[in-house]
């Protein structure tokens, strides 16, 4: 990195927590919901079921790949009119996976890490997923939010992360990006212009073929002390 980044985008899902049990957790509450209200629905699609179902909705809509909230709403609608189940229960089985999809359990460095790096440079969201920073309790630790869902264009696709940029007000290669994954973090952002930082959690070895990221961490705190480190240094 030829000189230190200005301000920060940072992902969201397996960055900050762990997505999947969060995911799992999710779809049982749903699950618990149908048992109740749609019972046809519950009886013809279980939980992996419905995971399945979810899964040929994506596939017969690629246009929708960029929005899980709407993906997720055509299922539960195709789920309960086959079933025949009342289609109205629809929004609020949404609701019901999404507010647990919400209820996020921090990786123990997260929470801690992210008001540091607040504190010390503006912080961007840029997040292919569908959490809402407001019902986490996160909010005031970004200065901007930008999601797949909103621009139609997921990572790591170079238009997302200009469009990060341009709402800080920066160019790309005053922005260094944060993210654990390889392909849709660290090598979108290097095509965009911005550097780039991989959070290794599970200490993988880099793919092969791939350019490595500028700077590499086992967790969001090690970024957070190389940041205050740097800022020490050059005061």
């Amino acid at each position: 990195m030829n000189a230190p980044p200005l301000a920060l985008s940072l992902d969201l899902d397996d960055t900050l927590w762990p997505i999947w049990p969060l995911i799992e957790r999710a779809e049982l509450a749903l699950d618990a919901f149908l048992r109740e209200h749609c019972p046809r629905t519950a009886q013809r699609f279980p939980v992996h079921r419905m995971r399945k179902l979810r899964e040929k909705v994506a596939a017969e809509h690629p246009e929708f790949a960029h929005d899980f909230t709407h993906q997720r709403r055509l299922s539960l609608q195709r789920a309960l009119d086959e079933c025949g189940d009342d289609a109205r229960h629809a929004e609020a089985a949404f609701e019901t996976f999404y507010a647990t999809r919400n209820q996020v359990e921090f990786y123990p460095d997260a929470l801690d890490a992210l008001q540091r790096l607040a504190a010390r440079r503006p912080v961007a969201a840029l997040t292919n997923g569908n959490a809402d920073l407001a019902r986490i309790g996160i909010q005031a630790h970004f200065v901007h939010f930008v999601s797949a869902r909103e621009l139609g264009v997921a990572k790591p696709d170079t238009p997302i992360f200009h469009a990060t940029c341009e709402r800080l007000g920066l160019a790309p290669a005053q922005v260094l990006h944060i993210g654990d994954d390889p392909l849709l973090d660290v090598v979108g952002a290097r095509r965009a212009g911005m550097s780039s930082c991989w959070i290794n959690r599970r200490k993988e070895r880099w793919p092969l073929g791939l350019p490595r990221p500028d700077l590499e961490f086992a967790t969001l705190a090690g970024l957070a002390d190389w940041l205050d480190q740097h800022d020490t240094e050059t005061r």
